[in-house]
């Protein structure tokens, strides 16, 4: 009997101490000032900022072979051949952001032979860090979703040769 009491007292403090850890952290997080809100002001970063961020930053990463699905490419593809207009560098990324928090989306080519899982590790830690350091955003979320594999196509690799000479 002795045994099964110190048990239950042993529970009891941890269940206080979960609620304690829980209260101070709650307390903690709103007493910590913001940095886009000030007493001089606040800042507000807009959608597309975050947009732009979160598409570079998801580039970077080695694997990454493009951004969006398949119809958003060939938009693109048309858009890179008229003179003077720009390539969306937002591209595959929907995002929303809030006053303190944003949540990014992401659509993804990936090369042939890298591991998904890896991949998608290292582009949501790039993704968050790029954001958070650049806009004082907390990033709530980084969903990703892989659409296509690129390929490499052995016939762009080699030069063709014509038949008749």
């Amino acid at each position: 009997m002795i045994g099964r009491k110190h048990v239950s007292t042993v529970v009891k403090d941890t269940e206080n101490n979960k609620a304690a850890d829980k209260a101070t952290t709650e307390r903690n997080t709103a007493e910590r000032p913001h940095p886009l809100a000030t007493d001089l002001g606040t800042t507000t970063v807009a959608d597309t900022v975050v947009q732009k961020i979160a598409g570079l930053a998801a580039r970077e990463v080695r694997g990454v072979h493009d951004l969006g699905g398949g119809t958003a490419r060939a938009i693109g593809a048309l858009r890179d051949r008229i003179p003077g207009a720009s390539s969306s560098i937002g591209q595959g990324v929907s995002v929303e952001v809030g006053e303190k928090q944003a949540a990014v989306d992401l659509e993804l080519v990936v090369e042939y032979g890298v591991s998904i899982a890896e991949l998608a590790k290292a582009v949501r830690r790039n993704v968050i860090t790029a954001i958070e350091q650049m806009t004082g955003l907390e990033v709530v979320e980084v969903n990703i979703n892989v659409n296509d594999v690129y390929i490499e196509d052995d016939s762009e690799q080699q030069p063709t040769r014509d038949r008749v000479q």
